[in-house]
């Protein structure tokens, strides 16, 4: 099944591409961008694709089988771009996106516990080799962790109460399933905190999610790494789908620019740093209302896109 990729038409424009041009998408996922980018620069083009997801390498590879002799597929985190790169004898690109947070695919497979919609096994790995899921975390993690990752990353009003709920529960009988862990956050909400508003475990998914996959701190350090290899006049588009990734992005692409800190009293720069080039979107851009009401997943999709020098 394809699925339909978000802002797509706004992130290709975007990045200005054309044949013969060597690009990078960092979250492969479905293949859906991957497939536009390749469009624009075929013939003679080449795009490295990357994702966490072994699955996810599967399906695209069948989507982009028109394309297999101008794509290069790499099983890896895109924290790690400078080394892929490299490794690939790659010094430099003509574009990239990253595409962020879960993928409809994702969603869509049961047994991958990142839906609160579906009982299932409670993992929430986008990178099924790695040792720790979401189930570890609800099982190990100390009271005031639980509740310093519910409220930091899934900015959740009651965290201290689902952490507590969570770890009574625990100690009762472990928490393995989505659903299970989806009774306890119902009842840790009040109920008329539950009538309003999202799934009252929406917040609480999002949260573990992140931690499973320390997808913040990826984000940082993969900005930085992309940033520095993209060829002049090269554009980084990248798509956030909530409020914690959006301000990372939005933050860091303005140092990006202004990377200066030097005391504000200096009359000059003293420091040495210099901008690695500019943001194009001074706000972000947002899906337009018929992509929202065709596909519900892209209501707060928000895109930013950095200009290389």
């Amino acid at each position: 099944m394809e699925h339909t990729s978000v802002l797509l038409n706004e992130t290709i424009d975007a990045l200005r591409l054309r044949s013969g041009m060597t690009v990078v998408d960092g979250t492969l996922g479905g293949g859906g961008h991957a497939e536009a980018m390749l469009a624009r620069i075929t013939p003679g083009g080449r795009l490295v694709g990357i994702d966490k997801d072994s699955f996810a390498l599967e399906t695209a590879k069948k989507r982009l089988e028109q394309y297999k002799d101008s794509v290069t597929y790499v099983h890896g985190d895109f924290k790690d771009i400078k080394a892929i790169l490299f490794g690939l004898g790659i010094e430099g690109v003509d574009g990239a996106v990253l595409d962020l947070g879960v993928s409809s695919f994702q969603l869509d497979q049961c047994d991958r516990g990142f839906s609160y919609k579906k009982d299932s096994r409670l993992d929430m790995r986008m990178d099924t080799q790695e040792r720790t899921c979401a189930a570890d975390i609800v099982a190990q993690y100390p009271m005031q962790d639980l509740e310093r990752i519910l409220r930091e990353y899934g900015e959740e009003r009651w965290a201290a109460r689902i952490a507590e709920f969570i770890v009574r529960e625990r100690s009762v009988r472990p928490i393995e399933t989505t659903g299970h862990l989806v009774e306890v956050i119902k009842k840790a909400v009040p109920k008329g905190a539950r009538r309003e508003g999202p799934h009252p475990a929406r917040r609480s998914f999002q949260a573990l999610r992140i931690e499973v996959n320390q997808e913040l701190d990826a984000l940082r350090q993969a900005l930085d790494g992309f940033a520095g290899l993209l060829n002049n006049a090269a554009r980084l588009a990248v798509i956030t789908f909530h409020s914690l990734e959006d301000r990372i992005v939005k933050q860091e692409f303005r140092r990006l620019e202004n990377p200066c800190d030097c005391p504000r009293e200096f009359p000059v720069c003293v420091c040495g740093k210099r901008p690695l080039g500019k943001v194009v979107t001074k706000k972000p851009v947002l899906p337009a209302a018929g992509e929202v009401q065709a596909n519900s997943r892209s209501r707060s999709a928000k895109l930013r896109v950095f200009e290389a020098y």
